[in-house]
């Protein structure tokens, strides 16, 4: 028998709870203990009670709320343009991260922070700056209307309000990734006789395409529940330019807690299939693109 082999059989084999097993790492239980705790708290314990809350109304009453023509139009409308915003971020998004890390401009560290204005930035003080800009008798908004067509308070001027907040989840999340990317790479593309097209999609988007599936990931579940830059600009128009998170405040304001509860819990419900997939898409990308 060779030492391998005689190690492979000494080794004793982890099943069942193995991963439990003591690691170089002291404190796992504890910390762990922490873990649930505090995601029981903050997390699971005030979206289990609102699921519980809303099947007190029955399935009935839950399906006829749920399926009524305006609480499915505002879900298209949040749903649909969280993810027109995510997809618009996505392109420019990764335009902005090359520049910031493949070229040396004067400014370039005050547009760097700028990328991060959104996050520091209070959502309401955005809705009102963009509903000034926006509106029919703002800046851009004139020339909207001079044109025959309007931007605030329409599904568009929702979809731009959601691209200003999602914009730093893409840029932040592909800078890291192109940081770690040589140039030696594309001017090896470059001598075998590749051209700048080719290079992009067959080398360095390949490399980039997780994070950016993570990034788009970020800005969709922000412009989901996006409710502060939205309120202004959207001008909360049933049936024309109304989101979930609008509908549940007015539900609230008409003192029909169960109605809103019950829109709420089918929100989070729909919100977490569809991160379930995109969790899903992005382990498949990992695995092809580490094969």
């Amino acid at each position: 028998m060779t030492a391998a082999a005689s190690t492979t059989a000494t080794k004793p084999a982890r099943r069942g709870w193995a991963f439990l097993a003591p690691t170089i790492l002291p404190g796992f239980g504890t910390a762990f203990g922490f873990t649930l705790a505090y995601l029981c708290l903050i997390v699971l314990i005030p979206l289990g009670h609102m699921a519980l809350r809303a099947a007190d109304v029955g399935w009935d009453r839950f399906w006829a709320i749920t399926l009524a023509p305006r609480v499915l139009h505002a879900f298209f409308v949040s749903f649909g343009c969280a993810l027109a915003a995510a997809l618009i971020n996505a392109v420019f998004g990764l335009v902005v991260a090359w520049v910031l890390v493949r070229y040396r401009f004067p400014g370039r560290r005050l547009i760097d922070a700028m990328v991060d204005l959104p996050f520091a930035l209070p959502t309401s003080v955005a809705g009102i700056a963009l509903t000034a800009i926006y509106a029919p008798n703002g800046w851009i908004g004139a020339l909207a209307k001079a044109a025959g067509f309007k931007i605030a308070f329409t599904p568009l001027g929702i979809v731009i309000a959601l691209v200003f907040v999602g914009m730093p989840f893409i840029v932040r999340t592909v800078e890291p990734v192109l940081q770690d990317l040589d140039a030696e790479v594309e001017e090896a593309a470059a001598s075998l006789g590749a051209t700048r097209w080719q290079t992009f999609t067959k080398v360095l988007l390949p490399t980039i395409l997780p994070a950016l599936i993570t990034g788009v990931a970020l800005a969709f579940a922000r412009g989901v529940g996006e409710y502060g830059s939205v309120i202004f600009i959207a001008g909360n128009i049933p049936a024309v330019s109304e989101i979930v998170p609008l509908l549940i405040v007015a539900r609230l304001e008409q003192y029909d807690y169960a109605g809103a509860t019950v829109i709420a819990t089918a929100m989070m419900g729909v919100s977490f299939l569809m991160l379930l997939g995109i969790n899903f898409l992005q382990r498949w990308t990992r695995s092809r693109h580490a094969r």
